[in-house]
């Protein structure tokens, strides 16, 4: 890696908050613990093709929730949950994770949520910002190959389909080895 590659994702600084024009995106804390495990760490469908298991306790959203903290005050990933501007509670949670040039995105909606267009909203807006950032030139995300409603996601938020990364990551709620996974992407000037 170039000195100039590293710097980048180095620098990134989050915002402490971003408004869409139905949601409200801010840092995950670990308070949140009781809410996310009523909305979603719970449920087996959410976590299909997520890379974890649905929680069986509270503690396990809790040490979740410490690890984004952890992670956010490290510049590693910056968790951000999603809020209506309507409705009190977190319903889901995107984040991002500065890698070199890239902006990397992973997102999850409790399935209350589903099908209104609200993580399009909150993957656009976050990617739109990630991609304003000095050194920050693609906004990437993916999804198992099966999971056509994650495609979709990304594609309403303006990423485009660059292919297929073979044995790429391990959904451990589906089966135990690597699946295949679709790969999207923006660029700057999109």
């Amino acid at each position: 890696m170039s000195l100039r590659h590293d710097m980048a994702a180095a620098s990134l600084t989050p915002l402490p908050h971003l408004t869409t024009a139905r949601l409200r995106l801010r840092p995950a804390q670990p308070a949140d613990a009781d809410a996310l495990f009523s909305a979603y760490t719970t449920d087996p469908e959410v976590a299909r093709f997520m890379v974890w298991r649905p929680h069986r306790t509270i503690e396990e959203t809790r040490a979740y929730l410490r690890a984004c903290a952890d992670q956010w005050a490290a510049g590693i990933c910056f968790t951000y949950l999603l809020e209506e501007m309507d409705r009190a509670g977190p319903i889901g949670a995107i984040a991002l994770r500065p890698e070199g040039t890239s902006a990397d995105f992973g997102y999850v909606l409790a399935r209350a949520a589903w099908g209104q267009g609200l993580m399009p909203e909150a993957l656009r807006a976050l990617g739109d910002w990630a991609l304003a950032q000095e050194g920050i030139w693609r906004a990437v995300a993916t999804c198992d190959v099966a999971n056509r409603a994650s495609a979709r996601v990304m594609e309403k938020a303006g990423m485009r389909f660059e292919g297929v990364l073979r044995r790429h990551t391990i959904h451990p709620n589906i089966q135990p080895e690597p699946r295949d996974c679709r790969l999207y992407a923006r660029v700057r000037g999109d």
